[in-house]
């Protein structure tokens, strides 16, 4: 991919962008190097650490993030996370899988990545925590923004990077339950010790319809990260109510064997869960006049589906069509829609097996999850099932954008 030399200044735009997590930080930048100016409200105090290790596959995944000046350093804070095992309830190994199949070609932590992209952008981009968006009204010459705590603006352009429950997307296109598929598992995340001693490595303990996955990524001796992944019918729940979410955890995983009793234990003591359903979002648009969607606020997978090299992606194309277009966002959102729509459901395809992966409904069906993923970790088929792996990332033809 080339560059042409002369530069599409968006200096003229304003744009707010909802949501401090990967999707909002990555548009933040790629929108300030052509000169817009951008502000990020989040509602979270400050930036998020922690979090999910993500990855990158594949040539499109570093073309963009080497244009976006990021590559080097993701390397340089990455998570070197080795091999993941499944185990019986004993411990003893029953499939072993190679670091490549589960962690791409780099991984990295949800919240480091956010912060290199912080770092770039916090002299150049406004970032509002603490506040949201309360109502969106657009005008003919833009979007008149009320927050929850802070004075009223106005906007050329609103960005909704907000994630799989996006608040943007409730405002301007109605209500989740509109758009958001359910796949019949949940899952939640907390760190606990690290009692089995692992060193960038993890271990997968499965019973019929739910699963413990235990992963040190980050060389601590003390800590490790437990998932825990159980089918279920749709639950009604307050996402704010962690006590409620840890009843719930501690009754679908009681009686559970290998390390499932100490992790019990240990989510009594956490302050820090995460926890929700697997699930998707299926809108038909991913704009409306000035709003746009962005990452999981309009193609969200919970899990698999490879939503940060989608958000990644998606913040490169949007903000090159836009300078392309020389800001006018009817042009720019019409190109961003039809260039990344098919590559974003390619991507979220695959992660509608991330629930029966880990938790498969019947013994027989654990049994032959891992005579497969014995065979695709072999030797023989190791290259086949990577490039299988980076197909959806990389099913998609990048055009030259303006050099920023």
């Amino acid at each position: 991919m080339t560059n042409p030399t002369n530069a599409h200044s968006l200096s003229h735009l304003t744009v707010l962008v909802s949501g401090a997590s990967v999707a909002g930080p990555a548009v933040a930048l790629d929108l300030a190097r052509y000169g817009a100016r951008v502000t990020v409200v989040e509602k979270a105090p400050g930036m998020r650490a922690g979090g999910f290790a993500v990855d990158f596959r594949g040539h499109v995944h570093r073309t963009v993030l080497t244009a976006m000046g990021i590559w080097d350093e993701i390397h340089a804070r990455q998570t070197h996370m080795g091999r993941q095992i499944v185990v019986d309830a004993d411990g003893s190994p029953r499939v072993d899988l190679p670091s490549e199949m589960m962690s791409g070609d780099v991984e990295i932590f949800r919240g480091e990545l956010a912060q290199i992209m912080y770092e770039r952008t916090r002299d150049s981009v406004e970032y509002v925590f603490g506040d949201s968006i309360a109502t969106l009204t657009e005008t003919d010459g833009g979007v008149e923004v009320t927050f929850e705590k802070g004075a009223p603006r106005r906007f050329d352009l609103v960005v909704g990077a907000d994630g799989l429950h996006s608040n943007t997307r409730r405002l301007a296109f109605g209500d989740e339950s509109r758009y958001l598929r359910f796949f019949d598992h949940y899952v939640a995340g907390f760190d606990i010790p690290n009692d089995l001693g692992l060193d960038r490595t993890g271990r997968v303990y499965s019973e019929p319809g739910r699963a413990v996955a235990l992963g040190n990524y980050d060389g601590d001796p003390d800590r490790a990260g437990a998932l825990l992944v159980f089918k279920s019918e749709q639950l009604t729940y307050d996402r704010r109510d962690i006590a409620a979410q840890k009843r719930i955890l501690a009754e679908r995983f009681a009686g559970m064997g290998w390390e499932a009793p100490k992790v019990l234990k240990a989510l009594e003591q956490t302050d820090e869960l995460y926890f929700d359903a697997i699930a998707q979002v299926h809108i038909d648009r991913l704009t409306k006049g000035r709003v746009v969607l962005l990452g999981d606020a309009g193609h969200g997978a919970t899990m698999g589906g490879m939503g940060t090299g989608v958000a990644i992606v998606g913040a490169y194309v949007l903000a090159g069509e836009l300078a392309l277009a020389g800001g006018d966002h009817r042009t720019a959102f019409a190109e961003y829609e039809s260039r990344i729509r098919d590559f974003a459901k390619g991507c979220q395809k695959i992660s509608g097996n991330a629930g029966p992966f880990f938790a498969p409904p019947t013994e027989r069906r654990i049994r032959s999850r891992d005579r497969m993923y014995r065979l695709l970790s072999s030797r023989l088929l190791a290259g086949f099932f990577k490039k299988l792996t980076e197909k959806a990332a990389t099913d998609i033809e990048l055009r030259d954008y303006p050099a920023a």
